[in-house]
């Protein structure tokens, strides 16, 4: 007789107890390993050197800026990463600017570019559409490579009476123009993830990244719909052919590569990032590498790094997650963490690699990158 059969009662009281017990496990503590036995490649650094066009060095209040490490501590990190340069986006305008260019790319040229970013204070000023264009040319005299706008224009950014000002606003024509003439490309975070729009119930498949950041639910309120923001951003791009403009976060709708796809073929002033999105492309990978040899010429490396930001691990400045920025686009492994971190921060699945050609990693890596700032091998 077999063991399980000379005591069933105690067997289905054992079971039971368990799963009681599992039931009451709350989500962030279930952690679960995996038992698939799969190949795995291990990348201690990216396979040519990189432009990293999607950085966070410091961040500015007012013209005052806070700055999140020292030169010499990225360059520690960017030599064993082999990240020939980081692109700061968020490198601030007047005397903020001006503090970021000479701490970094002037200290460190060839290692590091600032971006500036538009006066949002000023927004509801008399005369702001003609202040803040001739301001894109004060900022390229004082070393800003291109222009950064952050998610806050459509989302947080307020006229006078208290309305959001929108995306396609003709105040921001001039900046929009200017940059054009200066060939300083846009980087642009228009909207976010699907999910930040949708209710935050049990379907919400980012249920555990909105309550660990619950100010990143943009559902009712006044906010409008990703929808909206995004044709918003459609109407600027179509409105400015000789801009370029970089819709970072995959176009800001990694979740459906059709969109994009159509965006970048309507738009040829249009290219995308893919900071922050490894974890959307990566589970979906066959539709994504058809994406990426597909506009091979239109996307550009970028991280959303941040150093010192353990609380957003997807971004967060570190060996580790250039290594699986690596592991995505150089080979094929399976089912693999997306940022380096013990629970997956953004939605509770892994990802699969995509294993790019040499030509294509290299356009990805830094090629498209060295054409679109103007920058020579």
């Amino acid at each position: 007789m077999r063991r399980r059969d000379l005591f069933p009662a105690l067997a289905g009281s054992c079971l039971a107890a368990h799963a009681q017990q599992n039931a009451q496990l709350p989500l962030p503590s279930y952690q679960p390993k995996s038992m698939l036995s799969v190949p795995e490649t291990r990348i201690q650094k990216p396979r040519f050197p990189l432009i990293d066009i999607h950085t966070h060095i410091s961040f500015s209040r007012g013209e005052k800026m806070q700055f999140q490490a020292t030169p010499e501590e990225l360059l520690a990190v960017m030599d064993r990463c082999n990240i020939r340069m980081m692109v700061n986006l968020t490198g601030g305008r007047g005397d903020g600017l001006r503090e970021a260019v000479a701490g970094y790319d002037r200290k460190h040229p060839k290692r590091f570019l600032t971006f500036t970013e538009p006066w949002w204070s000023k927004v509801n000023e008399p005369g702001y559409a003609k202040f803040q264009g001739d301001e894109i040319a004060k900022a390229k005299a004082d070393g800003a490579h291109g222009l950064k706008i952050l998610k806050m224009l459509g989302l947080t950014v307020r006229d006078k009476d208290g309305h959001l000002v929108k995306v396609d606003d003709a105040r921001f024509d001039p900046m929009w123009a200017a940059c054009g003439d200066l060939k300083m490309p846009v980087t642009i975070h228009v909207s976010d993830p699907l999910a930040f729009f949708e209710p935050i119930d049990r379907f919400n498949e980012r249920i555990e990244e909105l309550g660990n950041h619950p100010d990143w639910s943009f559902r009712g309120k006044d906010f409008p719909s990703n929808a909206e923001l995004l044709d918003a951003r459609d109407r600027v791009i179509a409105r400015h052919p000789k801009t370029q403009f970089i819709v970072l976060h995959v176009g800001n709708f990694a979740e459906n590569l059709a969109h994009v796809s159509a965006r970048l073929d309507k738009y040829p002033n249009m290219f995308v990032d893919i900071g922050a999105r490894v974890g959307e492309l990566g589970r979906q990978p066959r539709t994504a590498r058809k994406f990426f040899d597909r506009y091979q010429d239109r996307i550009l490396f970028g991280t959303d790094a941040t150093p010192k930001g353990k609380e957003y691990p997807q971004q967060y400045f570190c060996e580790e997650l250039y290594q699986i920025y690596a592991r995505f686009l150089e080979t094929e492994d399976e089912y693999f963490d997306y940022a380096p971190a013990p629970v997956p921060p953004q939605g509770r699945w892994r990802i699969y690699g995509i294993g790019l050609p040499e030509q294509v990693l290299r356009k990805v890596y830094y090629g498209n990158a060295e054409r679109l700032l103007g920058l020579r091998a």
